[in-house]
């Protein structure tokens, strides 16, 4: 496998993609696909950048620079068993974006992703973003607060992770069996269950936990780039109404026929949305 490394950088490259140096020599690991636009994705919990895997088949044959991260503790990033509040994993994505001189970036962000991609956009002041896609995001709260009815009980978070400690792949699938409205392939669900069980199982509960724990509010105002809201309208999980309120210059688009996992559900649909919003 060739590698290339420059000596003024933080960034190993190979013929697949580029490890990424970030906090205490902590390595991301990035899918850099195609040639054109850049498109960064910052996939959901409990899976890494291959949930993307309808939109890397598609997008770098249209004039798309796919670029999947992995986040700490998923796929091939490295695994500490600290950072995953949402200001560490922003600041990763920071790292990203500047060690692989990215700019005019189109970010999207999907569920957890959603919600680290808006903290990005406020604790970064939107370095290098231009557009921003957030789909079926968990943000500005993923749990519900006496001021805020929308999200699940931090009860019902708490058992999931407890559950975890428990019997984590039969965590994984029952929190998997809840993502879509129409029910995929069993085939699928057995692959989209491997990827959620390769992620770091302190991974995967610290995030719960981030979940349960962090409010955005206060972040929608800072984003001021375009944003588009893609939303399934038989998603339990996640609202939209916040979030289309809160940030200024956002568009909803609905997807009728999906749940929470819209970028499988109606993958056309997705792709179709994001070269519209990207080539505009």
């Amino acid at each position: 496998m060739d590698q290339t490394k420059n000596p003024q950088s933080r960034v190993v490259s190979t013929s697949n993609g580029h490890y990424v140096t970030v906090d205490k020599n902590v390595n991301i690991y990035v899918e850099d696909v195609g040639e054109g636009a850049p498109v960064v994705f910052l996939h959901g919990l409990p899976v890494d950048h291959r949930m993307y895997e309808y939109q890397r088949n598609v997008l770098p044959f249209k004039g798309i620079r796919f670029i999947g991260i992995d986040l700490r503790g998923f796929g091939k990033s490295d695994r500490p068993i600290t950072g995953y509040d949402y200001n560490r994993l922003s600041d990763d994505i920071r790292e990203v974006i500047d060690q692989l001189n990215l700019d005019q970036v189109t970010l999207v962000g999907y569920s957890m992703g959603g919600a680290i991609a808006v903290r990005y956009m406020a604790r970064h002041n939107g370095h290098g973003v231009s557009k921003l896609i957030l789909a079926a995001a968990a943000t500005p709260l993923f749990s519900q607060k006496p001021d805020y009815p929308f999200g699940l009980p931090i009860e019902v978070i708490d058992s999931i992770i407890a559950s975890g400690y428990e019997d984590r792949p039969q965590m994984i699938a029952a929190f998997n069996s809840t993502l879509f409205h129409n029910k995929p392939s069993q085939e699928f669900m057995d692959w989209y269950n491997r990827l959620s069980l390769e992620t770091d199982a302190i991974a995967t509960f610290k995030c719960l936990e981030a979940l349960g724990a962090e409010d955005s509010r206060e972040d929608l105002a800072a984003i001021k780039v375009p944003t588009r809201i893609f939303q399934g309208m038989h998603d339990q999980m996640i609202p939209f109404e916040p979030q289309e309120k809160g940030i200024e210059n956002a568009q909803v688009i609905r997807f009728e026929n999906s749940g929470h996992g819209l970028w499988y559900e109606e993958k056309d649909k997705f792709n179709e949305e994001i070269l519209k919003f990207v080539q505009s």
